[in-house]
Formats: C-alpha cells, structure tokens, sequence
C-alpha cells in the first residue's frame, strides 16, 4: 500500500545484462546513491572483448565526454571526467578475450569506451566497434555480474552475483569457453 517509489541508484547501457540496484526507500537511496559517488560499492563486469588483449590485466585511465562529432556516443576527450576502468583476463579465445572489469568511475558507456580506445571494442557493440558484428551477437556482450557493498543501515555487507544470460553463455560456449577456467 502507499506510494511506494523505488530508487533507480545508477544505471545499465541499453543490451548490458545483470545487476542493478533499486532502493526501496528514498533515505536507503540517498545514502546508496552517496555511496556510489565515494566509489563504496564494488561493480563486477564480464566483458567479451573482439580480440586478444596483449596485458593479462592492468588499469585503463582516460576522461570520458561527448563525443565531438558524435553527439549521442561518448569518447575519450580532454575536456571529459576522469574515468578509471580495472580489468584482467579469465581467458583467451582465438579472436576473442574474456575478461572481468572492475568500474573505479562510473561514466556513461565507460567500459565500452575504454576498451573501443585500446583498439578492442566489446563484441556486439555496434556503436564503439564494427557496425557489421550485428548478426553474429545478440546485443553487446557486457554483463553486469557482482554487486558489494555495505548495506546503508543494517551494517553487514552485500553480495549479489547474476550468471550472465543464456545467449551470452551460448556463445561462451561456442567459443569453446568454460567460465569455470
């Protein structure tokens, strides 16, 4: 009963599967939304990468903003805000790289751009890689796996994991992935 109104605290890109954190009370929002800022709360990615990554882990620092000519994508622009994106590799595949991000920022699109500016965009993404990859993906492959953080009043920690969805593991497995690996 009442006017329950849940609090969207940070968003997914549109095709990016997984977690997402909704607050159920505006002072549980305000709080989380605070602890996202201070960067208290750990967000896990499964990114599939088109190519090798030549590091098997390392930290991708590059200010992020609006595209100059592209005014509905964003790029890796001077004027833009520090974004830090961490990452290591789970596995190689042939023309392909598996790997877990860890977002220190949060910008709009940031993972995607950081790794289309290494030269290894995420697979199915037709915005920051190849426009023709469409057909072979069902969406970019960017999962939104690990949610942790201290929950704002009742002082113990949270940890959600979501699997990723059933197209993103069939191609995993195409590839001839195990996640377990």
């Amino acid at each position: 009963g009442g006017n329950f109104r849940p609090g969207i605290v940070h968003r997914l890109d549109k095709d990016t599967s997984g977690l997402l954190i909704v607050a159920k009370t505006n002072a549980c929002h305000l709080r989380l939304a605070e602890m996202l800022k201070a960067r208290e709360i750990e967000r896990i990615y499964l990114a599939l990468l088109s190519g090798k990554l030549p590091q098997t882990r390392g930290r991708i620092s590059g200010p992020i903003g609006r595209h100059p000519r592209q005014r509905t994508s964003m790029a890796i622009v001077e004027s833009g805000k520090q974004a830090v994106t961490d990452f290591r590799v789970l596995r190689y595949f042939r023309r392909h790289t598996l790997v877990e991000v860890r977002l220190q920022t949060g910008r709009t699109h940031q993972i995607r751009v950081h790794f289309s500016h290494m030269g290894r965009p995420v697979a199915g993404d037709i915005v920051y890689g190849p426009r023709d990859q469409k057909k072979n993906y069902a969406g970019h492959m960017l999962h939104a796996r690990t949610l942790r953080f201290m929950h704002p009043f009742l002082e113990r920690e949270i940890s959600v994991t979501a699997e990723p969805p059933r197209e993103f593991l069939d191609l995993l497995r195409q590839l001839n992935g195990d996640l377990a690996q």
